[in-house]
């Protein structure tokens, strides 16, 4: 059987080429994109001596199926895909924003938090290897396409791999209910990793130690904590806005 498969969107296939462009037997470009995206995609293509050939929207399309592919494609080794930590933050010419998840066991859960991760341009997703979901067929499905386009990274050991991104001046932040400090009170400049854990249970002890600091998202109803990949959308997003208004002023 195949390990073959095709994603789809700049996203993805440039995510891919920068931090696996080993895992990528050839690109289709649709040769009607001739802007900045398109020509940048072409170039890392280049550079990094992977075939890349023209493809029109139609037969794209026809590939595609019900995925958005923007114009264009790539088809990968799926037996290639891992990535470590490094591999992303060493190619990364902005700064880092990570989603960590602690002891996720819902696939439909972590398909959302894919989706929303790529949404806001995170750069990888880690998570435990033990205690879990992991990508399964669900995860994929539920993902839509975001399994593809955001690293998902499985560490042996959660709270060494954070106090290594702490080391390399990432700030971590945990979303806690109980914080003293609320996400309309903090300023989420540079490098940041969001840490969520399961809305059943939050973070694991260790975990939520080594944190920088933790952080509660308000609430006016009587909800008492939100879905993981529902919190994770409103930290990004806050991240999101900030950086924002932070690089227009």
């Amino acid at each position: 059987m195949s390990n073959f498969r095709l994603i789809f969107g700049f996203h993805a296939v440039t995510s891919r080429l920068r931090q696996n462009p080993g895992s990528i037997k050839e690109i289709f470009l649709d040769p009607a994109r001739r802007d900045q995206r398109a020509r940048d995609l072409a170039k890392l293509a280049e550079d990094q001596g992977v075939r890349l050939i023209s493809c029109d929207n139609t037969r794209l399309a026809g590939m595609a199926g019900d995925a958005r592919h923007q114009g264009v494609a790539a088809n990968i080794d799926a037996s290639r895909s891992h990535v470590d930590i490094e591999d992303v933050l060493d190619t990364l010419t902005e700064p880092a924003l990570l989603l960590v998840l602690d002891g996720i066991h819902d696939p439909h859960n972590l398909g959302a938090c894919l989706r929303v991760a790529d949404a806001f341009g995170v750069h990888a997703v880690i998570a435990p290897k033990d205690r879990a979901v992991g990508l399964t067929a669900t995860v994929h499905k539920v993902a839509s396409g975001a399994a593809d386009a955001v690293p998902y990274i499985s560490v042996t050991n959660l709270a060494r791999t954070l106090r290594e991104l702490k080391q390399r001046g990432i700030s971590v932040i945990g979303a806690a209910a109980d914080a003293d400090s609320d996400l309309n009170s903090v300023t989420l400049n540079g490098p940041i990793a969001w840490v969520l854990g399961a809305e059943e249970k939050g973070m694991r002890r260790l975990t939520r130690e080594t944190c920088d600091w933790l952080v509660s998202i308000p609430m006016l109803g009587s909800v008492e904590n939100l879905n993981v990949s529902v919190s994770a959308g409103i930290c990004l997003f806050e991240t999101h806005r900030q950086r924002v208004r932070s690089t227009a002023t």
